[in-house]
């Protein structure tokens, strides 16, 4: 086994008296593909979001290519890392959101580069030259000129994924990423994020699209009420599930 490129070790979250992640301790491997499912509130999104520091922890630790995003202070607090550190982590780690969050006053074209640009530091005509290798690999190239408000929610989602792998990521976190969509734009971003998954990058999806966990990932996990109920490869999680909690969930949703 290699060394996990994410590890969770202990991680407790609150918001206030609420616990959202109660005691969480999870590894992802290089190359796996990973499923979070359970009902809303569950604690799967707030995971993604600590893995992009966009929420603190209260306890626990969290590594990525093994470097910790928090450190313990000697009052016992935990503080992030050092702004470089933190910086540089986030290069490794894209998001593609259920709201597809692109500038509705840039075109596709700017949407991509504009990152590529500040953050990479590319000049404009290799980050064009990327835009549109990554626009054609996401199947919409004739897109490169329109403003996001001209697209349909799938074309529009697409565009999100690949702003997002434009700055090279080595792992991609998806949160419900075709729950804005119309029934009928759902089958071309999961399309996108199957080929994807066949590249061999690292992902992380949190999904209703169960027939998307079967074909895709490598192991799913149910959460819920903060906790990791159970994991195991798609086959043997959906043909035979060891806690009552998954049969229960399985039993309303499939």
């Amino acid at each position: 086994m290699t060394e996990p490129i994410i590890r969770f070790d202990g991680v407790c979250k609150n918001f206030g008296s609420l616990e959202v992640l109660k005691d969480l301790s999870l590894t992802v491997q290089p190359q796996e593909r990973i499923a979070l499912i359970g009902p809303s509130g569950s604690g799967k999104t707030t995971i993604l979001r600590i893995l992009m520091t966009l929420e603190n922890i209260q306890g626990g630790t969290v590594q990525v290519e093994g470097k910790q995003l928090w450190h313990e202070e000697n009052n016992g607090s935990l503080q992030p890392a050092s702004e470089a550190h933190l910086r540089e982590m986030r290069r490794s780690i894209g998001m593609v959101f259920q709201q597809f969050n692109l500038f509705p006053h840039l075109t596709v074209m700017q949407n991509i580069t504009l990152a590529q640009i500040w953050v990479r530091k590319k000049n404009r005509a290799e980050a064009e030259e990327k835009a549109m290798e990554l626009l054609e690999r996401v199947g919409i190239p004739e897109q490169a000129q329109k403003f996001p408000g001209q697209l349909s929610g799938g074309q529009q989602q697409r565009v999100a994924i690949a702003r997002a792998l434009a700055m090279e990521p080595k792992i991609m976190l998806f949160d419900e990423p075709t729950s804005a969509l119309d029934p009928e734009m759902i089958k071309e971003v999961l399309d996108v994020m199957k080929e994807l998954a066949k590249s061999g990058m690292t992902m992380i999806v949190v999904t209703h699209e169960m027939g998307f966990a079967k074909e895709v990932a490598d192991r799913v996990m149910l959460f819920d009420e903060g906790m990791l109920v159970e994991e195991n490869t798609p086959e043997e999680f959906f043909n035979n599930p060891k806690s009552d909690r998954t049969k229960l969930f399985l039993s309303q949703i499939l």
